[in-house]
């Protein structure tokens, strides 16, 4: 799957503007490269230049850096900060500094607050393709985890239009398919997963439980069999190879060092 700076970096692109490109942006640019290779350096050169004009620019660097150092809550406060300052002077990367908040407050398990920030990246409504699509996407990950299936279902549609490469969305779309006894839909939504992500064990864990679900002991066996050999130590992996043992399956052996 994407990782979650992978996906931030997406969407730290200035948005386009019919005005002249803002003269900070070089130095931007250079800050989100430092933040990728040496996040307490690009952290420092923030604070220097938001104490320099740096505004909404610096903040977001800085949101960059502790996102790369998985700070997401400190991430999740400077986007925030990007944000508000971004709202003031009418700019509109304000959405995008709130879709990043979003998802970071998800990173960080924080469900309410993350439904706050991405709320007001959508509610601008200057939020177009691949990011406009990150943001319904997560807006679905935080109604999942309130509980609200039915709105989720609704933003991953949406989700789908706008980012539909992302097999992230396929993978939700297939799992609330199978939470709601849909078992066709999420047999075509786990195909598009996999399409897309057949390395991910955590697709390969969904695809064997849609397969159970759906009385197809030999397909759940094969991907929760790939699942574990994928990551054998990860959440996904475990979960693989207790569903394996139901069939007495011998768990994956997992190899020295992972």
């Amino acid at each position: 799957m994407i990782p979650i700076l992978a996906m931030l970096l997406q969407a730290a692109a200035p948005a386009p503007a019919a005005k002249p490109a803002d003269p900070r942006e070089a130095r931007y640019d250079r800050c989100v490269t430092l933040a990728r290779d040496d996040p307490a350096a690009a952290r420092a050169e923030a604070v220097r230049w938001a104490a320099s004009g740096g505004a909404w620019f610096a903040r977001q660097c800085a949101g960059l850096a502790y996102t790369q150092e998985q700070n997401f809550a400190g991430a999740a406060g400077e986007f925030e900060a990007a944000a508000k300052a971004a709202e003031l002077a009418h700019d509109r990367r304000a959405a995008i500094y709130w879709a990043q908040a979003g998802n970071a407050r998800l990173a960080a398990n924080d469900a309410p607050r993350a439904r706050t920030a991405l709320d007001s990246a959508l509610v601008a409504g200057t939020l177009e393709g691949l990011a406009l699509g990150e943001a319904q996407l997560d807006h679905a990950r935080v109604m999942v985890a309130s509980g609200d299936d039915a709105a989720a279902r609704r933003d991953i549609d949406l989700a789908l239009t706008n980012a539909g490469d992302d097999p992230l969305a396929w993978l939700l779309s297939a799992t609330l398919a199978r939470r709601d006894g849909d078992i066709p839909r999420a047999r075509k939504d786990i195909g598009e997963a996999l399409k897309r992500a057949a390395d991910d064990a955590s697709v390969q864990l969904e695809a064997g439980n849609i397969a159970a679900l759906a009385r197809d002991e030999a397909g759940a066996r094969a991907a929760w069999a790939e699942a574990a050999r994928l990551a054998p130590n990860a959440p996904a992996g475990r979960n693989a190879r207790a569903a394996l043992a139901q069939f007495g399956d011998k768990p994956a052996t997992v190899p020295a060092g992972r």
